[in-house]
């Protein structure tokens, strides 16, 4: 890591939205993805990520780390559905499993070793990654975050990059315990898409939304959180100028979850959606768990919901 800058003390980076933000304790929930066959993504989902089942419905299985019942990724199975087509698709570009620790990252290291998995990595500045493609094409990326303490700042600008990764120091991080399956405290830590454009991005997700915006100037990206996170919403324009969004009959992106405290929050979120002429459409279950679903410029879609519910 061989970042400069000022330190990013707490409420010294990051530009606010105009109009409604969302509250500090948001954060990213489950995402759904369509594969093409359940049987093969489960056993890479469980052998190579480590994720646990934890309920199978049909087409349908859930999947949370071990020992805890935080469901962080939906699988739904679509019988022949095609791979993920790489000359450039909007929608996702990968969704980020948060491990608790940096030993614990180390530990998936040598586990990707052991099995001969392969995996390209990064290190931020701000968190330590790892990246990987599933059986479909369909990219995740397996990460542990740095000491808020540690990252910095230009102006009100969070500084992120991509370089090299030590791997060999995150190994010796792990000690001489051995990876075991996601550990019980994964989160799904962000969601990256493919958009068509970053300003419509941003007056979706930061002025619709209400997401803070954390970093501008990396190259076609804009990167955006709540509560001063590096980010739990990467956007690019990486897919060029003629992606289109993925067809019913290819592996994709389904829907992905952001969780917030309240009724009251979800309430504020909808009307913010409404008042800026995007799609946000509340629902309520015999349960009374209520959702506001909602879609960007692009199709991609968006389930905002109560966390815990």
């Amino acid at each position: 890591m061989t970042s400069t800058g000022d330190l990013a003390t707490a409420g010294s980076y990051g530009e606010a939205p105009s109009g409604y933000r969302l509250p500090d304790a948001t954060h990213v929930g489950a995402v759904t993805l369509q594969v093409a066959s359940l049987e093969r993504s489960v056993q890479y989902y469980t052998q190579v990520l480590g994720m646990h089942v934890a309920h199978r419905a049909g087409a349908t299985v859930q999947l949370t780390p071990h020992g805890d019942d935080r469901v962080l990724v939906v699988l739904h199975e679509q019988r022949g559905a095609r791979p993920v087509d790489r000359r450039g698709r909007l929608g996702l570009y990968h969704f980020a499993l948060l491990l608790p620790s940096r030993s614990d990252l180390g530990r998936f290291v040598a586990h990707l070793a052991a099995i001969g998995a392969r995996a390209a990595s990064g290190d931020h500045w701000v968190s330590e990654a790892l990246y990987l493609t599933d059986p479909d094409g369909l990219g995740i990326e397996v990460y542990a975050d740095r000491p808020r303490e540690a990252w910095r700042r230009s102006g009100r600008e969070l500084l992120m990059a991509t370089d090299p990764v030590d791997l060999h120091a995150l190994v010796q991080a792990a000690g001489e315990t051995r990876w075991a399956g996601m550990p019980a405290g994964t989160v799904m830590g962000h969601v990256h898409l493919h958009v068509g454009d970053l300003a419509g991005a941003q007056a979706f997700y930061s002025e619709a939304l209400g997401l803070d915006r954390m970093v501008w100037r990396y190259p076609g990206a804009l990167f955006l959180a709540a509560g001063g996170y590096h980010h739990h919403l990467g956007t690019n324009v990486w897919a060029g100028p003629t992606a289109a969004p993925a067809p019913a009959d290819e592996a994709r992106l389904l829907h992905w979850a952001l969780d917030l405290p309240s009724r009251a929050d979800l309430e504020a979120v909808q009307a913010s959606l409404a008042a800026a002429g995007y799609p946000a459409e509340l629902a309520v279950a015999p349960d009374g768990t209520a959702t506001v679903t909602t879609q960007d410029p692009w199709g991609t879609r968006l389930v905002v919901r109560v966390a815990g519910r």
